[in-house]
């Protein structure tokens, strides 16, 4: 009445899993902390801040077992805008590396976290009165 299945399926047990190439958790971690560290990298260039954008790839470098590539894209993005998006992008890393144990990288993240926070809370600068 029915005809069998001839094919497996694949619901059925894999004989060898360890012939599948796979990643453990630690290494996914250091995957997506090396990225959100390599974006905040990119938003520390933009904003000009030389010594963080060292220390960021520097930890980049670490992760990933080679240094990241950098440059000078600016944007037209204005400085607040930017304090906002690499605050965020640290508190990713942050969670990753409390995630995964990395006592460099998260004090690293939590450094820079306050760092765009001060920026941010920071008074803007007023113009002078008269200047052209």
């Amino acid at each position: 009445m029915y005809e069998p299945i001839r094919t497996k399926s694949v619901h059925t047990p894999v004989d060898h899993a360890d012939d599948f190439p796979g990643r453990s958790r630690e290494e996914e971690l250091d995957i997506q902390l090396a990225g959100h560290l390599a974006a905040l990298l990119a938003v520390t260039d933009e904003l000009g801040l030389g010594a963080a954008g060292d220390r960021i790839a520097a930890q980049v470098a670490r992760l990933r077992g080679a240094p990241p590539a950098r440059h000078a894209g600016r944007t037209d993005a204005p400085a607040s805008a930017l304090h906002h998006r690499a605050h965020a992008l640290a508190g990713r890393a942050l969670v990753v590396a409390a995630s995964r144990a990395d006592t460099a990288a998260a004090i690293l993240a939590a450094e820079r976290m306050d760092a765009h926070a001060a920026a941010l809370a920071a008074p803007a600068p007023t113009p002078l009165v008269g200047a052209h």
